[in-house]
């Protein structure tokens, strides 16, 4: 019975090979953060960060196919809830960018990830706290924005008098609500109300997020149909700073047509452009 148990396991492995990989549960302060882990060593590592909707999406069903793929590729996989998850504040309002680094240096500790070879994947708000953990800190390698901002904006409060993150206990400046922007806000026109905001050009460039001193290549996916942000435009605003700023690693920008979700169902194009410039080796 011992030995059929044995091979029983060899076969499954053969045919099932992401069966046999470990999750495991990180104790990281204000941060709901679990691992995944496939059967190798040294593994890049991915870190998931989801958006406005809150809790930890990457480590929803939702996303386990996705999650896997990135297993059966060879990465380890970090999926990380900042707000509205276990132990984490209620709102996106004031999250500590410190803490959500934190995170990811104790998923680096594990012995079977490459500490080295750091990637953040972010989504709408996500993406604003991935451009800007890689811009504070040097071993992130990577960053994918997926409808993201190339500027901070209020948490979300009823008073949006207060910025999404912090760092080192500061808050970062953030582009206020203007007068312009209140009519859209009440008619629940978020596309509106961010274009309106971003028209204050002298609150915009306080709260520019500083992208090109990201220690790594950048991929950018934005929607042209975008309900709410104008992703495209922050885009190619972000690719043009870098363009300006002679930022010296690749980055890249893919436009889709559709709404704010229509990025997320192109992580052919993630999986490829992590295989060009954050490979395995």
């Amino acid at each position: 019975m011992k030995n059929f148990d044995r091979y029983s396991i060899l076969l499954l492995l053969l045919i099932f090979p992401t069966v046999f990989f470990a999750q495991i549960r990180l104790k990281t302060p204000n941060v709901e953060s679990i691992l995944y882990l496939g059967k190798g060593k040294n593994q890049p590592l991915i870190v998931g960060l989801g958006g406005s909707e809150g809790g930890n999406a990457w480590a929803g069903d939702y996303w386990k196919k996705t999650r896997d793929q990135f297993i059966e590729k060879g990465y380890a996989f970090l999926a990380l809830g900042y707000f509205k998850a276990e132990g984490t504040p209620e709102i996106l309002d004031k999250i500590e960018i410190e803490d959500v680094y934190n995170a990811i240096e104790e998923g680096s500790k594990n012995k079977q990830v490459n500490k080295q070879k750091i990637a953040i994947i972010g989504g709408s708000r996500g993406a604003d706290l991935a451009l800007l953990l890689g811009s504070y800190y040097e071993n992130i390698r990577c960053v994918v924005s997926i409808v993201g901002s190339n500027v901070v904006f209020p948490g979300h409060t009823d008073h949006f008098s207060t910025p999404c993150w912090t760092f080192q206990r500061k808050e970062l400046s953030f582009v206020p609500v203007n007068d312009e922007a209140v009519p859209f806000l009440m008619k629940r026109d978020l596309r509106g109300a961010f274009e309106s905001m971003l028209k204050d050009s002298i609150a915009a460039e306080k709260a520019i997020i500083k992208i090109e001193n990201i220690k790594g290549p950048v991929l950018f996916l934005s929607a042209t149909k975008d309900e709410i942000c104008p992703s495209t435009p922050m885009a190619e605003t972000m690719m043009e700073r870098l363009k300006n700023k002679q930022f010296k690693f690749n980055y890249e920008h893919k436009v889709f047509e559709g709404s704010h979700s229509e990025p997320l169902k192109h992580f052919d194009l993630i999986y490829k452009f992590l295989e060009a410039n954050f490979a395995i080796k």
